[in-house]
């Protein structure tokens, strides 16, 4: 008809409609959301087991274009809690698997792999075509560089963390609150902190706060609700409780301070570079090693080398080299009598931070002639004696 205006081509098609149909009739949500979604760049730093349920639910939600970054292989030992992923993608890279998956899930979405390690070099070039960043590392190295680059180029930082059954999870969002470092300044020395190889995690925790990271995520592309911003909040899974802990910026912050030190990205060995170390401070003593190549050569040899477990008696009984002696980390200190000072250990834990930390309170209690075995029993196991039991 003559002077008939044409209406607008439909934002959604009717598959798209009735996908997300249940959202839709939110009032949180409504058209004009699910369009705010659909445009939306969303970054996982992570696709282990909070990138899992994360990555899974931001796809579900319709969030258009949704990077992963993750450098890793599917290990068997993942799919306890990695939820993207089945046991026929042992042995293939995960982001091959996850964009499979996710693809499959919601082929509506673009996933973009960023099969990589994220570091000093490249953080920034990869955070800036994203919106919002989540990220579900489980390293220091990265949630410091992840936090330093957002708030350099003003992004949003969803981050989450998880310890047996414990997890954490707050907002950083630049201009609007805090930032990790105003919680967190510095890193923790290297080992200090057990990660999830090594102390464990129930697999269902990542889910949760994994979950709980997508639902922040969703609630600032949407404009609704009250964001975690300034807000850490506690699950104890045991005890099936939530807490909150309110922080504030820090003026004195390095990085969103009023007199920020922190220019640029820096990689972990490089955390406090903005900060000179204390007048006086030594170098941190090296720590004297065997790889386990070496170690099995000195025992063919015939070599007398006292070997010092000092993982748990549970872990012990899963898998052990055979006339270790038996010490856990945590009761080393007071039981430094049982063992001999003038006399050698090769110490080993699971993959070798704990044997670390038991070969620095041997020296200081005057101990020598000790060795760490690089890798710990996991190495040996994989490439000495494969008949062992990997966990």
């Amino acid at each position: 008809m003559s002077g008939s205006i044409t209406p607008p081509a439909p934002t959604f098609s009717r598959d798209e409609l009735l996908r997300y149909s249940r959202q839709l009739i939110m009032p949180e949500v409504t058209v004009a959301g699910q369009r705010r979604l659909q445009q939306a760049r969303v970054l996982c730093v992570g696709a282990g087991g909070l990138g899992s349920p994360l990555a899974l639910y931001l796809a579900a939600a319709g969030v258009g274009r949704l990077g992963l970054v993750d450098g890793d292989t599917v290990d068997l030992t993942n799919l306890q809690r990695q939820t993207l992923y089945a046991t026929a993608d042992v042995g293939r890279p995960k982001l091959e698997a996850a964009r499979a998956r996710l693809s499959a899930l919601n082929p509506e979405i673009t996933v973009v792999p960023h099969a990589l390690r994220l570091v000093s070099a490249n953080a920034l070039e990869l955070l800036r075509d994203y919106d919002v960043i989540a990220d579900g590392s489980d390293n220091f190295a990265t949630r410091y560089l992840v936090n330093d680059a957002a708030v350099l180029l003003g992004k949003p930082n969803v981050s989450g963390s998880v310890y047996r059954f414990a997890g954490q999870l707050s907002v950083f969002h630049p201009g609007r609150g805090p930032c990790y470092r105003c919680l967190f300044p510095e890193p923790p020395p290297p080992g200090l902190v057990p990660s999830c190889a090594e102390s464990g995690v129930l697999g269902v925790l990542p889910g949760i706060i994994g979950s709980l990271q997508a639902l922040e995520v969703l609630k600032l592309l949407l404009g609704q609700g009250e964001p975690l911003i300034g807000r850490l909040l506690l699950f104890d899974g045991l005890g099936a409780r939530c807490r909150e802990l309110s922080f504030e910026r820090n003026p004195a912050c390095a990085l969103c301070g009023d007199a920020p030190t922190i220019k640029a990205p820096c990689d972990h060995d490089e955390a406090r570079c903005a900060r000179p170390p204390p007048s006086g401070a030594g170098e941190r003593e090296a720590v004297a090693r065997y790889s386990v190549e070496e170690f099995h050569a000195r025992r063919l040899a015939g070599e007398p080398d006292a070997l010092l477990d000092v993982r748990e008696p549970h872990e012990h009984q899963l898998v052990s080299l055979p006339g270790a002696v038996l010490l856990p980390l945590g009761e080393l200190p007071a039981r430094l009598h049982e063992l001999a000072a003038t006399r050698g250990y090769v110490i080993y834990c699971h993959r070798g931070a704990r044997a670390e930390r038991a070969y620095g309170l041997l020296r200081q209690a005057g101990f020598s002639g000790l060795r760490v075995l690089t890798g710990g029993i996991d190495a040996w196991a994989t490439r000495i004696d494969p008949s062992l039991p990997r966990y």
